[in-house]
């Protein structure tokens, strides 16, 4: 068995194989970049190595560094988790090289099933149902796009050595085609250093199912049954459920099965996922299913299978890789109940979803099953990585169940100032058609705003601050007049909305009757907490947080230019698309930038004239920099 394992990753992820490591007694050594110098996982290690500056691309994603470090602490083994090197077969093998333990697949196995098209054949050869598309060596505009044009649209352009939703469009009509192709191949190159790409045939009732596969050196594949990771924003997995809802025996045996052969296809030692598109159409059908692609690592959503089968899947990953036989055997695992994972991001869903960062002041989970995080209160969620700060897990004996405790963890979660998708998540699973189990991967955009809080307080939520407010300062004679009946009332301001509210009015909603300690404010029949922080007040309210100020302020300065283009978020400006002295029409993009693995464009207010330009590409920019300023066109 290995006795010491380096992890080389970093937030919750790292602290979820320390967690397991520990419990069986292995010694533990994290990697660190200076961004995350004061992070949880450097801290629940034995031992923690610097490894380079914040961005991954000097820290992270150097596998000389991270081996560097593995000989240095004396560490058998290396665990890469999942994202930045953990499907990188050149660096397994330097890990193999290097006479240390690599905790996955054999590099032959990541090579086999790294490029989507080679994979796809490879499928197809095994017997694996893929999915009708072009896969060819000629990567011309003209031949990509007569190919699309062929198939039918919509179609998908993907990148071959993608992943995480990185390098994918959908292409609706042969207008699109071209300029969606430029922009999937310069975030390919940009994530991947590869640009090539494949065409497949775009599904219109498309389920995103795919199964849990794990392998050993002894030629034993076993399957862990499937998930369901429809619920997509912009192809990143939002909502994770186990079993799939409205799988049916046959066709789960069928699928499962598929699974197995594409693993045993290549070899597969370790944890690995075989992804499926399904029509669902017509329900959930095996002659309707098709292979997409397979991670040969950890998946993010790996917990709901997991609780579902009571299997530690990061303990077998360990054993494997110590050289033992896959634990239990295929007639061992079943299915146990149905568990439910929701993704907490540092992100404004009412701003476009536009990243947040900052120090997380305050922060509370509410009573999940199982919360999987890398950060803590008063620690940094920062610009440079992935925003996501839980997993939030709930297991029950039915889906009901586990959406209805789901939903009220989420409800009673607390984050401040950073802003986070919980009311989003908490719209999402309540949406009757989730609750329906009408599921595919257009479901938050067909369902859009409705999904996303607006973000303005409610009578509830002020009375509830100006309770507080009033509570927070009685200490010091809040609202006495010498003379005269005592004021009870106070001044509160949210999001540029000044109130006076009386508290008579507050106390009397029976919504805001709750108790009050010195610090914390809870009511008893709703899922509204709150507290007082210096001038201000905080308030959360099913999963969201409201900001009011106490103090009465002047502005101190104008408001900024109406054509001053600012930076929504850190980042880095990825293209440029217009020059200073251009004439440009409303809505023309001008640059992008790229801030959290995500790309966001930026484009001009009105018809006018770039005035000045302070962006230039591969400048790192902070939030609401001026990157430009639109001049309005002459009437």
């Amino acid at each position: 068995m290995i006795k010491s394992i380096l992890i080389a990753n970093r937030g919750e992820i790292a602290c979820r194989v320390i967690r397991t490591a520990r419990a069986m007694g292995i010694r533990t050594v994290a990697v660190y970049s200076d961004a995350d110098a004061n992070s949880l996982h450097v801290r629940m290690a034995d031992e923690a190595v610097h490894i380079g500056p914040s961005p991954a691309a000097e820290s992270y994603l150097v596998g000389e560094r991270i081996i560097a470090a593995a000989k240095d602490t004396g560490a058998e083994a290396i665990h890469p988790g999942y994202g930045f090197l953990s499907e990188n077969a050149a660096f397994a093998q330097a890990v193999l090289d290097a006479g240390l333990v690599w905790v996955g697949p054999k590099p032959a196995s990541i090579n086999a099933m790294g490029l989507k098209d080679a994979a796809k054949a490879l499928m197809a050869e095994a017997g694996v149902p893929v999915t009708p598309g072009y896969m060819g060596e000629d990567q011309s505009d003209e031949r990509l796009k007569a190919e699309a044009d062929a198939i039918g649209y919509p179609v998908l352009i993907k990148a071959v050595a993608g992943g995480g939703g990185k390098g994918m469009r959908k292409v609706d009509e042969a207008g699109e085609f071209l300029a969606a192709l430029e922009s999937c191949r310069r975030e390919a190159r940009a994530s991947f250093g590869n640009d090539v790409v494949l065409i497949e045939k775009f599904i219109l009732s498309p389920r995103h199912i795919e199964v849990q596969v794990f392998g050993d050196a002894h030629g034993n594949v076993v399957h862990l049954f499937e998930r369901d990771c429809s619920l997509q924003r912009r192809h990143q997995k939002v909502i994770e459920e186990a079993p799939a809802p409205g799988m049916d025996p046959e066709t789960r045996e069928a699928i499962c099965a598929a699974a197995v052969k594409a693993a045993q296809a290549v070899n597969y030692e370790g944890a690995g996922t075989i992804e499926f598109i399904a029509d669902a159409s017509e329900g959930l059908r095996a002659d309707r299913t098709w292979f997409m692609e397979m991670n040969t690592r950890l998946q993010v959503e790996h917990p709901v299978t997991e609780e579902i089968t009571g299997v530690d899947l990061v303990e077998w990953q360990i054993r494997v890789a110590s050289g033992e036989l896959i634990p239990k055997g295929q007639d061992e695992l079943s299915i146990n109940g149905h568990a439910i994972e929701a993704r907490l991001y540092a992100e404004d869903p009412a701003s476009g979803f536009l990243p947040s960062t900052g120090r997380l002041d305050h922060l509370s989970f509410g009573l999940a099953t199982r919360i999987e995080t890398g950060v803590e209160e008063g620690g940094q969620v920062s610009p440079f990585y992935d925003p996501m700060i839980a997993k939030v897990v709930c297991h029950a004996e039915d889906r009901d169940t586990a959406i209805d405790d789901l939903v009220a963890s989420l409800a009673d979660t607390e984050v401040w100032p950073v802003r986070t998708n919980a009311g989003f998540l908490v719209r999402a699973l309540d949406a009757g058609d989730f609750r329906d189990a009408k599921l595919d991967t257009g479901f938050i955009e067909r369902h859009g705003d409705e999904l996303v809080p607006d973000g303005e307080a409610d009578d509830m939520v002020w009375n509830v601050a100006a309770r507080i407010a009033y509570g927070d300062a009685d200490g010091d004679l809040a609202g006495f007049r010498l003379n005269a009946p005592v004021r009870r009332s106070v001044w509160l301001s949210h999001r540029g909305e000044g109130r006076v509210l009386d508290l008579a009015a507050a106390e009397a909603d029976s919504t805001a009757v709750g108790e009050m300690t010195p610090d914390f404010f809870s009511t008893d029949d709703t899922l509204v907490t709150g507290y007082a922080d210096g001038d201000h007040v905080i308030v959360f309210a099913d999963g969201m947080g409201y900001g009011f100020d106490t103090v009465m302020r002047g502005s101190g300065h104008g408001s900024a230019h109406d054509g001053d283009i600012l930076a929504p978020m850190p980042g880095k400006v990825l293209a440029l698309d217009v020059a200073e002295g251009d004439e440009v029409r409303e809505g023309q993009r001008l640059m992008v930038l790229e801030a959290m693995k995500m790309e966001h464009a930026l484009t001009a207010p009105f018809d006018g004239t770039v005035a000045d330009l302070a962006a230039e590409i591969g400048g790192q920019v902070e939030v609401e920099a001026l990157l430009a300023r639109i001049e309005p066109k002459e009437e």
